[in-house]
């Protein structure tokens, strides 16, 4: 009869661990995902504003060569991401394919100037940097006219801070929700273990000796939900991008092992000291209150 009781309460205890350690890797999951939403909105946020051009016209009795210095002094300053030289015949070209007609055979001449398209980085990405900068090309005698759209900018700029807002402040909420989900599933689980807790310390087992095996066995359900949950994400990414391929350009593998170091090292964090805390508190309990 020992033995089958022994027996039960084993597998009852491998039942609950079982459950905190899934509990932990779907809230975990949640943690995750969401660090990957935050990603890739500032993957994304970046990738717009590195992809506003500025048109830099030149004089039209600019020699090329004059104008591919002009390009190789754009390319060093740290406002620029990247610059495009357009010659007079490209620029023709893609205007006709805008049109769908040859427009120079009907005008007899290519009335379009060489230009250099420049793309800025993204920390440069606003109208007050663009505004400086715009003034200091123009003082370029070289330069006939700078033209971006100014009101595309402005509006980009709000909305991408409003979602930052947003999607931060969301993040904050749930993470405080999340701490406090697997805190409560931990507490559950050393409540069923609150008897051998006492009985441990009614023996003369020291508060450290008793914590000790728990916080251990909170650390290895910690880690083995935050794997959990890491396999997961990195099978949701796959799917998301065998269905979206547009997404790799908003990868990063160095911030994506970054967030999976973070879920990790949370769900360690969190089970640990959560054990701690709920095998204190079993501690300090008195016998009589372990039946409340």
């Amino acid at each position: 009869m020992e033995e089958f009781e022994a027996s039960e309460s084993a597998k009852k205890t491998k039942t609950i661990y079982i459950s905190t350690v899934f509990g932990i890797a779907l809230v975990l999951l949640m943690i995750g995902l969401l660090g990957l939403i935050l990603v890739h909105a500032n993957n994304l946020s970046r990738y717009v504003k590195e992809n506003i051009v500025l048109n830099i016209f030149v004089d039209d009795a600019a020699h090329e060569a004059d104008v591919l210095q002009l390009q190789k002094q754009l390319e060093v300053n740290p406002m620029v991401k990247q610059t495009l030289y357009v010659s007079k015949e490209l620029a023709a070209r893609n205007l006709q394919k805008d049109l769908g007609e040859d427009f120079v055979k009907f005008l007899g001449y290519n009335p379009l100037s060489q230009s250099l398209d420049v793309y800025l980085n993204a920390d440069y990405a606003n109208n007050a940097d663009i505004t400086k900068f715009k003034t200091q090309l123009l003082k370029n005698p070289l330069v006939k006219e700078v033209k971006y759209q100014q009101s595309l900018v402005d509006q980009m700029n709000q909305n991408l801070t409003s979602i930052s807002l947003i999607i931060l402040a969301f993040a904050g909420i749930f993470v405080v929700v999340s701490v406090a989900l697997i805190n409560n599933t931990i507490r559950l689980a050393i409540y069923s273990q609150r008897f051998l807790i006492k009985s441990m310390q009614l023996v003369g087992a020291t508060k450290g000796f008793i914590r000790k095996p728990f916080i251990l066995y909170g650390i290895w359900h910690g880690l083995l939900g935050g794997l959990i949950a890491v396999i997961i994400l990195v099978c949701t990414l796959y799917l998301a991008v065998s269905q979206v391929p547009d997404l790799v350009i908003l990868q990063s593998y160095t911030e994506f092992g970054l967030v999976f170091l973070v879920v990790i090292g949370l769900g360690v964090f969190i089970s640990a000291f959560s054990t701690y805390l709920a095998v204190n508190k079993f501690l300090r309990l008195k016998i009589y209150d372990l039946y409340r």
